[in-house]
C-alpha cells in the first residue's frame, strides 16, 4: 500500500508539469488560435518558466501537435455502424458526448485551422476517413454530400456552443441538442425517406 502523503516521483512531477502545459495550451490554442498564441503565454497560464515548455517540447510547433492530438472521446474516426440509422445514431451519440464535456484539443484545432494550414490539414486528414465511412454507408447517389453535411452540421454546434458560446445552444443540453437534430441526421443518412424522394 502506498503513503498517500508520499511525495511524487521525478517522471509523475514531470509527467504533471507536462499535462498543465499541454491543457493550457488547449485552452490557448481553442481561444486564440495557432498565430496569436505564444510559447510565453502558455507558460504563464501553466505557472512554470517559458524554458521549460521549449525543454519539454521544443517548438510553439511541437507544442500544438502534442495539445491537438485528439484523445479518444473527440477523435472524429470513432463512428461505428453499417446502416444509416446505426451511423446516424453513432454521430449523435458522439456529438452528445462532446457536449457533455468541452472538447478541448477539437476546439484548438477547429480555432487554428483557421489561420494554419498545418492545423488544417491535420483536422482534414483526420476527418477524411470518416466521412468516407459515413459516405459509404448512405445508400444515394449524393451520399459525399450528404456525409460532409453532416460533417457541417457537427462542426457548426461545437464551435457555436463552445467558441462563439452563441445565443441558447451555449446554455442547452446536449439531450435537447441531439433530440432536436436527430431528425435531420436520419434524413441526411438515408434513413428515412427524403421529402423529394
Amino acid at each position: 500500500m502506498t503513503d498517500p502523503t508520499a511525495r511524487p516521483t521525478r517522471a509523475q512531477q514531470r509527467r504533471r508539469t507536462e499535462e498543465g502545459i499541454l491543457a493550457a495550451a488547449r485552452r490557448m490554442f481553442a481561444d486564440l488560435g495557432y498565430e496569436r498564441t505564444t510559447i510565453r503565454a502558455v507558460a504563464r497560464a501553466a505557472g512554470v518558466d517559458a524554458g521549460l515548455v521549449m525543454h519539454y517540447f521544443g517548438s510553439k510547433d511541437a507544442l500544438f501537435s502534442r495539445a491537438a492530438e485528439l484523445p479518444a472521446g473527440e477523435a472524429p474516426g470513432e463512428v461505428a455502424g453499417s446502416t444509416p440509422g446505426e451511423v446516424a445514431e453513432a454521430m449523435l451519440s458522439a456529438l452528445g458526448a462532446r457536449l457533455e464535456a468541452e472538447p478541448a484539443a477539437s476546439l484548438a484545432v477547429l480555432r487554428s485551422m483557421l489561420t494554419n494550414a498545418d492545423a488544417a490539414e491535420r483536422y482534414r486528414a483526420a476527418g477524411e476517413p470518416l466521412l468516407d465511412r459515413i459516405s459509404a454507408s448512405i445508400p444515394t447517389s449524393d451520399a459525399g454530400l450528404r456525409a460532409g453535411l453532416l460533417g457541417a452540421i457537427v462542426h457548426g454546434v461545437i464551435i457555436e456552443r463552445y467558441l462563439l458560446r452563441f445565443g441558447r445552444l451555449a446554455d442547452a443540453s446536449p439531450e435537447e441538442i441531439v433530440d432536436l437534430l436527430r431528425p435531420c441526421f436520419l434524413l441526411l443518412a438515408g434513413a428515412q425517406a427524403s421529402p423529394n424522394s
